[in-house]
């Protein structure tokens, strides 16, 4: 049996150096989001009062069917509130990194033939995949120790340091879980995009099924493995129950992945992918209809996420009035000095989230060109008629329809959940207004990746980066204090806050300029420099 494993060790040390700097930014991310909101839910709801106020907020259908629901909603403590309302998002944020980590060591690397090069040498037939699992259990427990120790070590009364290490172990225990799962459809799939595919919808799945069942049979939660983590009932009754569960399902999951790998011939399949045409149709001829059919899975899931985030914000529209006339905080969050309506202006700062969330898939496509480069694939395309141009400006008209089509999908979402809870909705015109207004900051930001992929590539994901830091100054600036001139550094704080704010074309336009003069310096870039570099 030891020949099955031999020399995973030093596979082991290969993936955790390849991995270095991602592992540290998902830890980082992940730990320092979890401290962030620990340390200031004190400040945002100092009094039991307010805390009450928000328990009967959670007590909407809609909210259950988002965050689950929690026995505490009649002691809402510091740490109940914590751990009701962050369990379960900071574990599917966990379990997406397991996805893409896994498949990248386990598909990722038959596909792209290093794991053929691998097993050439003295390797055991399963040292690969052993390497993976081991990894994602060193970066489980990575995770269980940065984000318990890190809230435990905030000091607050209702969140001890033992049960603040059971948040962590919640955590560690879904990515684990979803670690698993990969790895079983690693062995179905005959691709690494089908992998990430599947372990993505099955995580959709899931998620979709617990807030089924929370709703209607509680019981029958307990099918879904991303119900274990709020089972936890973490600052409450502390019950490591779950993590038990959580830990023999991955392990049972570990077992049939290494059974299904040791049977199965590289870069081959236990689900075999649909026969395609004979003949390619005229549209994958060309390189618009060719990139499309690249993105299309993509683009789907993002316009479903698009969707279902509208109609989660929408769907708490009804109570937001009291909501935030309870916590002076809170106001902060909200533009300042305004005449309309609390919910108006909540109205404007979720705009702000929906256009940066909208922008994530855009981004994607926009960066597409250089992932396919990555790959040496362009290069038979150039071979033919295609030009740099061409391909290049095929991804820009895909990034620009998907600009307008993600922004308009959240819009209608948030409308038509508001409208149904809301006895005086907000217009649609002036919903659609507020959102599209967004769209000169998000072709800015998508206009930023062309120019890096034409002039530096290699650096064309540093762009990601200063998206989540216009999250940041944005959504967060007013309750943070951030300088004025940190937050002037974010596009989208120059977009008008309609209607809180006048509308105004000028800084739309000047906006607009911006990204049209970024996008032509990225083609310059692009039709100019080494492909390969």
């Amino acid at each position: 049996m030891t020949v099955y494993f031999s020399g995973w060790q030093k596979l082991l040390r290969l993936n955790l150096r390849r991995d270095r700097w991602q592992i540290l930014f998902w830890l980082i991310g992940i730990a320092g989001l979890s401290i962030a909101v620990a340390g200031a839910f004190p400040e945002l709801f100092p009094t039991a009062q307010e805390r009450q106020v928000m328990a009967e907020t959670v007590k909407n259908p809609a909210m259950i069917a988002m965050i689950g629901p929690s026995s505490s909603l009649d002691n809402y403590t510091i740490g109940a509130m914590f751990g009701h309302e962050m369990t379960l998002f900071m574990a599917i944020t966990t379990a997406v990194m397991m996805i893409l980590l896994t498949a990248r060591h386990t598909r990722g690397d038959e596909e792209d033939g290093r794991l053929e090069m691998i097993r050439a040498l003295s390797v055991g037939r399963l040292a690969p995949l052993i390497a993976v699992l081991v990894e994602m259990l060193l970066i489980s427990v990575l995770i269980m120790l940065t984000n318990g120790i890190g809230v435990g070590l905030l000091g607050i009364e209702t969140m001890p340091m033992g049960a603040s290490l059971l948040y962590g172990a919640a955590l560690g225990s879904a990515g684990l879980v979803f670690t698993g799962v990969t790895a079983v459809f690693a062995q179905l799939a005959e691709s690494k995009r089908g992998t990430v595919g599947f372990s993505l919808s099955f995580l959709g799945a899931a998620y979709l099924f617990r807030g089924f069942t929370d709703l209607n049979n509680e019981s029958l939660s307990w099918l879904s493995p991303l119900s274990w983590v709020y089972k936890t009932e973490v600052f409450v009754t502390n019950s490591w129950f779950p993590i038990i569960l959580s830990l023999v399902f991955s392990f049972i999951l570990f077992g049939v992945s290494f059974y299904l790998n040791s049977i199965r011939d590289l870069e081959a399949g236990f689900i075999p992918q649909r026969s395609g045409k004979s003949h390619a149709g005229f549209l994958l001829k060309k390189p618009l209809g060719f990139s499309f059919r690249l993105v299309k899975t993509t683009l789907i899931s993002w316009l479903v996420v698009m969707v279902v985030a509208g109609i989660s914000y929408g769907s708490v529209f009804g109570d937001l009035e009291n909501f935030f006339k309870s916590s002076d905080i809170l106001t902060m969050l909200l533009p300042e000095k305004s005449n309309y309506s609390l919910t108006e202006q909540f109205m404007t700062v979720l705009m702000v989230i929906l256009s940066i969330l909208g922008t994530i898939p855009v981004l994607t496509v926009a960066l597409k060109a250089y992932s396919e480069e990555k790959k040496s694939r362009v290069e038979q395309l150039f071979s033919k008629s295609v030009t740099r141009t061409k391909l290049l400006g095929a991804y820009l008209f895909i990034a620009f329809c998907t600009s307008i089509i993600m922004l308009i999908a959240s819009v209608l979402s948030l409308y038509a959940a508001s409208s149904s809870v809301m006895a005086e909705p907000i217009a649609l015109s002036m919903m659609l207004k507020s959102g599209l207004a967004y769209l000169p900051a998000v072709w800015f930001v998508m206009g930023a990746g062309f120019l890096l992929v034409g002039w530096l590539p290699k650096w064309s994901g540093a762009v990601w980066f200063y998206l989540v830091f216009s999250f940041f100054v944005d959504y967060l600036g007013s309750l943070l204090d951030v300088p004025k001139v940190v937050k002037n550094l974010s596009v989208f704080s120059y977009i008008p806050r309609i209607p809180v704010d006048s509308f105004e074309w000028q800084p739309l336009l000047v906006i607009t300029g911006l990204a049209v003069l970024l996008l032509i310096g990225g083609f310059i870039g692009y039709r100019n420099r080494d492909i390969a570099g």
